[in-house]
């Protein structure tokens, strides 16, 4: 699989206040309707005394499952515009609940439109947002001449090294994005004469954190 796409490695929640209505927005990433449907009915609890519970969620890279919920808002006024917001953001598998706190002044269906998609954005940037890859892991077994020249090309092309593990030879495992896989075993084919021996291993989700690659 190619591409990339945006998850939230972690939730949050963020709060507007509009015309004294109190909007939070409650973030979580999900990997199933299933954990979806029960933050949902979690949210339900937790602010129970709340006048709406509204709520979307996206599941899969191409945003396979959308759903959202109004909660008993005006049609189209919150769930929609919760949902707008994860799609026009690109960010996939997950889920979001937009409580609020009637104010006691009526917004309007603009201002409801308006207030959900603030909301929800506001809990967004509470959140970690990673962006994930896929990648091929290349398992390379050289001899120490040709280490060098692995490192070398590694380095060139900004690949990520997973492990290194020395023995009498040199084993060397290393992130390929899927559309470098044929340029980079062809180079490190011409470097070492042919002398590294190459291995796919299983494909891979990854995304960078601060410097670190996270595997998925």
């Amino acid at each position: 699989m190619h591409g990339s796409y945006k998850i939230v490695y972690a939730g949050g929640s963020g709060e507007i206040v509009e015309k004294k209505s109190r909007f939070i927005a409650t973030v979580l990433p999900i990997a199933s309707e299933e954990d979806a449907l029960a933050f949902i009915e979690q949210m339900k609890k937790k602010y129970w005394d709340a006048r709406h519970n509204c709520s979307a969620y996206v599941l899969g890279p191409k945003n396979e499952l959308e759903r959202c919920s109004d909660d008993g808002e005006p049609s189209k006024t919150a769930g929609r515009p919760i949902l707008d917001v994860l799609i026009n953001e690109g960010i996939h598998n997950v889920v979001v609940v937009v409580t609020r706190y009637f104010g006691g002044t009526l917004l309007g269906t603009g201002g409801l439109v308006r207030a959900y998609q603030a909301a929800t954005k506001e809990g967004l940037a509470h959140c970690t947002i990673l962006e994930k890859h896929f990648g091929k892991q290349l398992k390379i077994t050289t001899d120490y001449t040709g280490l060098g020249k692995i490192q070398y090309i590694a380095g060139t092309l900004e690949l990520t090294t997973l492990s290194t593990e020395f023995t009498d030879i040199v084993t060397i495992v290393l992130l390929v994005p899927p559309e470098l896989l044929g340029s980079v075993t062809k180079k490190i084919q011409e470097a070492t004469n042919g002398k590294a021996l190459m291995e796919e291993l299983e494909d891979v989700s990854y995304a960078n954190l601060d410097g670190e690659v996270l595997l998925f």
